[in-house]
């Protein structure tokens, strides 16, 4: 079988849902989409893809997903937001086993690409203890101490695709992503990230008439979030260019969670009372992403504005929640 399939791993999940549709936009093919999830709890479907539920943990499984594989973005992880992170240490490290049985599988069925997600949590706790934080810059990942869990992780798999570069000659590419968010995914459960969680707080608001809000922290903690079209496009050109260092590939517009939740606000209409759970986890002070690499190399950055692409993904769960709603 020739090297000509496009596969992505974790298709099911919500950047590799939006990956395969733009993949097909952009008239690339044959591609497979492979996750663990059962076919219909994918967050995306789409007919004229070799759609593979299998469980990537698994050696044989990698074997049969890398089979005839050209390019491979690698986006599985067992994962979520803060809450799922600090309360999942365990679950989030044994995704190691995705990546390094990806690699060995990638490396022997001649693999010419292979992308590796990595994220903004596999930086320096230090360096994050300020909420004024400019920006962590990719040099900031050593001397190592990430995230607890899910950080040692990102960064363990981080090392081995460089490995597998040098020593094997696979052409691996890594990322390391700022909060990505947008519809089609995850937004109630326990998973889901700040501004999908916002979005819907603010919205079950607006439908209840209980005009209040808890949020997790003081929120003076600060962010970056990314709509998930940078988050494509900035995947696809790292992937196939020359540039093998890891790199952020994240929006460098800092916001505080209080400031977040004014943008929802301001999208929903309405001004809600603040309950500050100060128990809850919230991760770091100060997280946002150092931009001057990625624009030194590639000559771009994330740049769409935050609250256009909020009032996208609160339109999107407020209509999951409305006929959520009317369907029970």
């Amino acid at each position: 079988m020739s090297n000509n399939v496009t596969v992505v791993c974790g298709g099911g999940g919500f950047i590799g849902g939006h990956l395969v549709a733009d993949l097909r936009r952009q008239g690339v093919g044959p591609i497979r989409s492979v996750d663990v999830k059962p076919f219909d709890g994918w967050y995306q479907r789409f007919e004229g893809v070799e759609n593979l539920v299998l469980d990537l943990q698994d050696k044989a499984a990698c074997d049969r997903a890398m089979d005839g594989a050209s390019v491979v973005y690698n986006l599985a992880a067992d994962m979520g937001g803060m809450g799922f992170i600090e309360h999942n240490k365990a679950l989030c490290m044994l995704s190691v086993l995705i990546n390094t049985h990806l690699l060995m599988a990638a490396r022997a069925a001649g693999v010419g690409r292979f992308f590796y997600a990595s994220s903004a949590c596999v930086y320096n706790g230090d360096k994050q203890k300020d909420p004024s934080i400019t920006g962590l810059r990719e040099e900031d990942a050593y001397p190592a101490l990430p995230e607890d869990g899910y950080g040692w992780e990102k960064l363990f798999s981080e090392r081995m695709s460089r490995h597998f570069r040098e020593d094997y000659g696979l052409q691996t590419r890594v990322a390391r992503y700022h909060n990505v968010y947008g519809p089609e995914g995850t937004w109630d459960g326990g998973r889901e990230k700040a501004p999908a969680a916002v979005c819907r707080k603010v919205i079950a608001a607006k439908l209840s008439g209980r005009h209040e809000i808890e949020i997790w922290g003081d929120g003076q903690q600060t962010r970056s979030f990314m709509f998930i079209d940078d988050c494509l496009k900035g995947t696809q050109m790292l992937t196939h260019s020359d540039y093998v260092e890891p790199i952020n590939i994240g929006s460098s517009e800092k916001v505080s969670i209080n400031q977040l939740v004014d943008i929802v606000e301001a999208i929903a209409g309405l001004t809600l009372k603040r309950n500050y759970k100060l128990d809850a986890p919230k991760g770091v002070n100060g997280r946002n992403s150092d931009n001057a690499l990625i624009q030194k190399i590639f000559g771009w950055e994330p740049g769409i504005p935050l609250r256009t692409g909020l009032e996208k993904t609160y339109a999107w769960i407020y209509d999951q929640m409305v006929s959520s709603a009317k369907s029970k």
